[in-house]
Formats: structure tokens, sequence, C-alpha cells
């Protein structure tokens, strides 16, 4: 990396860009979490060689994907359906929060918690 300056009141200052914040969401934010408390050591290692936003967001990617496509699987497999949402909207909605949970359970233990 090289550095530049400038003089800003008889002071040489470089001139240092702060990298975008990484557009990570909440498995990303969980991971983050999860390395700062129990893997410290990888983190500061992915942090200090600028692999951390870059795990970080392929970790939200992976898991938001892995809940969708459990989801639709868990869902197709149980049979809730849309006639299922027309008839009885709240036994719908409650199916469908059971297998959201099951499925964010699963990809929390295999993807954001995982070594």
């Amino acid at each position: 990396m090289e550095l530049t300056y400038r003089t800003e009141s008889g002071y040489r200052l470089p001139n240092l860009d702060v990298p975008e914040a990484p557009k990570v969401g909440k498995y990303g934010m969980l991971r983050r979490s999860f390395l700062a408390n129990h893997r410290h050591g990888i983190c500061t290692g992915m942090l200090l060689t600028g692999e951390l936003n870059a795990h970080l967001e392929k970790i939200d990617r992976e898991a938001t994907e892995m809940v969708e496509r459990l989801t639709a699987q868990m869902a197709r497999k149980q049979g809730v359906t849309e006639e299922v949402k027309a008839s009885d909207q709240m036994k719908w909605v409650g199916l469908m929060n059971n297998i959201q949970a099951a499925a964010e359970e699963a990809a929390l233990a295999e993807v954001v918690y995982a070594d």
C-alpha cells in the first residue's frame, strides 16, 4: 500500500481512505459477534489481512440462501400451501413461523456458528 501525505498546519498527515462498511445482514453480524467472542485470534487475523468483510458477506449470503431453501423444502414437505393460506391464515402463519424457525436454527448451526 502506497501512502501519500498532505500538509496541514505544519503537520504531514497521511491521506487515508476509510474502507466502505461491509453490506452484511443479520447472519453476517452474528458471525462477526461469534468470531469476536469465541475465535478472537481468527477474527483479528482476518481483520488485519482485510479478509473479514468478504468473509462476513459470504456467510450472510450462504445462511440467507440456506434459510430460504430449507423453508421452501419444509413447507412443501409439510403441505403448507397457498390453499392452506387461503382457508386458514392463522394456521398457515403458525406453520410458516415454525418452519422458518427450524430453517434458521439449522443455518445458524451449520453456517454461522461452524468452525
